[in-house]
C-alpha cells in the first residue's frame, strides 16, 4: 500500500495493523459438515504481521514541512491567500474593479444633495472605444453603459459638496474636450421659406421640406393615402404637425427611400420634427413629449447561424 496519506508518527513505531508488506492471508478451515471456520464475507481473514524496520521508505510524498521560514513570521500557519482585486479570477478585471468602485461611492454618497438640472456640470465621457483602450479588454456597450449612468448619478451631486474622491474616481473617463463648444449646426430657410429635415428610422431614410401652406403632403411626388395605406403609417408621418396642431398651416413635400412602410413612416416623424423646429422653436418641448425629436435606434436583429431567425432554436428532436 501506498502512505503518502499517512500521518506524521516521528520515531514512534508503527502499529501492528500497518503494514509495507501483504502477505498472503491464511487459508479457512473446514469442517467435517462443510462449513467455514472463521470466515465471513467482509471480514479479515487470516492475521497479519508487518516490517517496521523503516518509515518513510514506504512513502511516496515527501514530508510537509510546517515550519515558517524569517519573512513569513506574523502569517497565520493555515491563512488563505485573498487577492487584492475583488475580480482576479474573472475574464475583465479591469471593468470589474471600475464598476465596484463606482458602486461603493454611489453607495457611500448617495445621501447628498443633487444640484437642479440646470446647474449640473456638463461633462463629455469617454467612447467606447477609447474605454477599450484604457482597459484593454473587449468590453461591451451594454456593461460600458453601466459605468456611464453612476457616472452621470455621481455627476449630479451638487458641486459645492462634491467629495474629493469622487472627483479622482470620475477623472480618468473624461475627454479633454469642452462640451460647451460643440454647438449644432444651425438650420435656416431658403429664399422661398423651405426648411429641409433629415429623419432616419431602420433602414429607411426620409428628407422632408416644410414650407407654409395649407396642409398639402407629397411623399415621392403621391399623396399621403396612396404612399402608406395603413391609417396609422399616416398618421406617423405626420403626428408631429398634428401633436401641434399645425396640420393646415404648413405643407410637406418629402423623398423617403430603404426599408418598409412602418420605417419611411417613422423617418417621415422625425423629418418633419426637424423642419417644424426651425420654423417655430418654441414647439420643442411640446415636440419631445410627443415622442417626434429622438432618434430610435431600434433595428431587426441579425439571424446567428445554427438558429432559425435572430433567437429562436429548430424544435429539438430526440432521436
Amino acid at each position: 500500500m501506498r502512505a503518502a496519506w499517512l500521518p506524521k508518527l516521528g520515531s514512534q513505531p508503527l502499529p501492528p495493523w500497518i503494514s509495507f508488506q501483504r502477505q498472503a492471508p491464511r487459508r479457512p478451515d473446514i469442517s467435517l459438515f462443510g462449513a467455514t471456520q472463521g470466515f465471513r464475507r467482509g471480514a479479515v481473514v487470516g492475521t497479519r504481521r508487518f516490517a517496521t524496520s523503516s518509515t518513510r521508505n514506504g512513502i511516496a510524498a515527501p514530508e510537509i514541512s510546517f515550519e515558517l521560514k524569517d519573512d513569513q513570521k506574523g502569517i497565520p500557519r493555515y491563512a488563505r491567500v485573498v487577492p487584492a482585486s475583488p475580480s482576479y479570477f474573472t475574464g475583465k478585471p479591469d471593468f470589474t474593479d471600475n464598476l465596484l468602485s463606482l458602486q461603493e461611492l454611489l453607495r457611500k454618497h448617495q445621501t447628498l444633495p443633487a444640484a437642479p438640472p440646470g446647474q449640473v456640470p456638463r461633462i463629455a465621457w469617454k467612447t467606447l472605444a477609447q474605454y477599450r483602450l484604457l482597459v484593454g479588454e473587449p468590453v461591451k456597450a451594454s456593461k460600458y453603459h453601466k459605468i456611464i449612468l453612476l457616472l452621470q448619478r455621481l455627476n449630479h451631486i451638487h458641486p459645492s459638496l462634491l467629495p474629493e474622491e469622487v472627483k479622482l474616481a470620475m477623472a480618468p473617463y473624461k475627454r479633454d474636450i469642452n462640451p460647451h463648444e460643440n454647438v449644432a449646426n444651425q438650420h435656416t430657410a431658403d429664399r422661398f421659406g423651405r426648411v429641409i429635415g433629415v429623419g432616419r428610422r431602420k433602414s429607411s431614410t426620409a428628407r422632408v421640406w416644410l414650407v407654409e401652406g395649407d396642409g398639402e403632403v407629397l411623399v415621392n411626388g403621391r399623396p399621403l393615402i396612396s404612399t402608406f395605406p395603413r391609417v396609422h403609417d399616416r398618421e406617423s408621418a405626420i403626428w408631429a404637425l398634428k401633436a401641434t396642431g399645425r396640420i393646415d398651416k404648413y405643407n410637406v413635400w418629402a423623398l423617403v427611400e430603404g426599408g418598409g412602410t412602418t420605417g419611411q413612416a417613422e423617418a417621415l416623424t422625425l423629418g418633419v420634427a426637424k423642419a417644424l423646429l426651425v420654423h417655430e422653436p418654441s414647439l420643442k418641448p411640446a415636440l419631445r413629449r410627443a415622442g417626434c425629436i429622438t432618434r430610435d435606434p431600434r433595428r431587426v436583429e441579425r439571424k446567428k447561424p445554427g438558429k432559425l431567425k435572430a433567437r429562436k432554436m429548430p424544435a429539438w428532436v430526440k432521436r
